[in-house]
C-alpha cells in the first residue's frame, strides 16, 4: 500500500483556506445555471457530471492518478476500509439538495449559519470518534472555543444580509434571499434542520475520502470515486423529478456555466489529502475561511441584487481566520480533554 504524503500545518492550512475560495464561486455558477436550466436538480446533475468527466480525464493522463485508480478494487476487495467509504459523494449530492430545497425558504445567509453549523460540530465528533485518517484528536477547551467562535464570527459575517431579508420579508417581498414571508415556525425549524444535517455529514465525507485516498495513494482516485457516486445519486433524483415534473429548459451555451464541476473537484481533492495531516475540524475550519473570504471578494468584485457588504461582513470574516488560528495553536498533552 502506498500512502498518500502528510502535510505540514503551515502548508497544509493555507491550502485549505484557499480551496475554500473555491465554493462560493462555485455556488454562484451552480446558482445561474439553475437559474438558466429553471432546474436546481438538472443544474447539480451538470456540475457532478462535468467534475466527473474531469477527474476521468485527470485519472487516465496522470500517472498518479492511474496507480490510484488500480489500487480501488484491491483496497475494496481487501477491505482495508470499509466499503460504503466509496459512498461519499452522496452526501456530497444531498449537500446540494439541501441548498436547492431549503435556501428559497431560509435564504443564503441562514443556510451558511446553519451548514457551518453543523460541520463545525461534527468535525469534533468526526475528530474525536478517529474516523479520519489523521487518527483520534482529543476535545479540548482550545478546539470548543475555536469551534464556537467560528459559528458566531459566521453569523455575523452574514448578519447583514440577515438583517436585509429580515426587512425585504416584512415588506412582503421573499425573492429567495431571505426566510419566505408567511412560513409558520414549525415549518422554518423542520427546514432549518436540513442545511444542519447536510453541514454535519460533510465532516463525515472529507474523513471517508481521506481515509480512501490513504489507501489508494492519491487523492485523485478518492475525487474520482467520490464523483462516481455523487454523479449516480443525482442522476437517479433527476430521472425521477423528469418523470414527475417534465424538463426545464435546455443546456445554456456559455461555457463559464460548466466550471462548477471542475471547481468542486479542487476542493474535494485538497480536502481529502489534507485530512490525513490536518485532521476533519482544522481542514474545515480552514475552508470556512476561504469560503468567507471568497464571498466577500465576490461581493466587493462582481456583486448581485441584495449583495449586502457592511462592517460586520469584514469583521465577522476576520475574526473566523482568528477562530482557526485559536483551534489550531498547540495544547499541552492531556490539558483539558473533555
Amino acid at each position: 500500500m502506498t500512502h498518500a504524503p502528510r502535510v505540514p500545518l503551515p502548508v497544509g492550512l493555507p491550502l485549505a483556506v484557499a480551496a475554500g475560495l473555491f465554493i462560493p464561486v462555485q455556488a454562484r455558477i451552480n446558482g445561474a445555471l439553475g437559474v438558466a436550466m429553471a432546474d436546481s436538480i438538472a443544474a447539480a446533475v451538470v456540475s457532478f457530471t462535468t467534475g466527473l468527466l474531469v477527474m476521468a480525464v485527470i485519472s487516465l493522463i496522470l500517472p498518479k492518478g492511474r496507480a490510484g485508480v488500480a489500487r480501488i478494487l484491491p483496497a475494496l476487495r481487501e477491505r482495508q476500509f470499509p466499503p460504503y467509504y466509496v459512498l461519499a459523494g452522496c452526501i456530497g449530492a444531498f449537500f446540494v439538495f439541501a441548498q436547492s430545497f431549503t435556501v428559497g425558504i431560509l435564504g443564503v445567509a441562514l443556510f451558511t449559519v446553519a451548514a457551518v453549523t453543523g460541520q463545525t460540530l461534527s468535525g469534533l465528533l468526526v475528530d474525536r470518534m478517529g474516523i479520519g485518517p489523521a487518527g483520534k484528536k482529543p476535545v479540548t477547551a482550545i478546539r470548543v472555543v475555536g469551534c464556537l467562535l467560528t459559528v458566531a464570527a459566521v453569523a455575523w459575517a452574514v448578519s447583514p444580509r440577515l438583517a436585509g431579508s429580515a426587512a425585504g420579508s416584512a415588506a412582503g417581498g421573499a425573492s429567495g434571499g431571505g426566510p419566505v414571508a408567511g412560513a409558520g415556525a414549525g415549518e422554518l425549524l423542520v427546514t432549518l434542520l436540513i442545511p444542519v444535517l447536510a453541514g454535519f455529514l460533510m465532516s463525515f465525507q472529507q474523513a471517508m475520502n481521506g481515509t480512501a485516498t490513504v489507501h489508494y495513494g492519491s487523492p485523485i482516485a478518492a475525487t474520482l470515486v467520490n464523483f462516481l457516486a455523487g454523479t449516480a445519486l443525482l442522476w437517479i433524483a433527476w430521472l425521477v423529478k423528469l418523470a414527475v415534473a417534465g424538463a426545464g429548459n435546455p443546456l445554456p451555451g456559455d461555457w463559464w456555466y460548466y466550471l462548477g464541476g471542475p471547481m468542486g473537484c479542487v476542493f474535494i481533492g485538497v480536502g481529502a489529502l489534507l485530512v490525513r495531516s490536518l485532521g476533519v475540524l482544522v481542514t474545515g475550519l480552514g475552508m470556512i475561511a476561504g469560503q468567507l473570504l471568497g464571498s466577500l471578494a465576490l461581493d466587493v468584485a462582481l456583486p448581485v441584487p441584495g449583495t449586502v457588504v457592511a462592517l460586520p461582513t469584514v469583521l465577522g470574516t476576520l475574526l473566523t481566520l482568528a477562530a482557526i488560528v485559536l483551534a489550531t495553536l498547540p495544547w499541552p498533552k492531556g490539558a483539558l480533554k473533555r
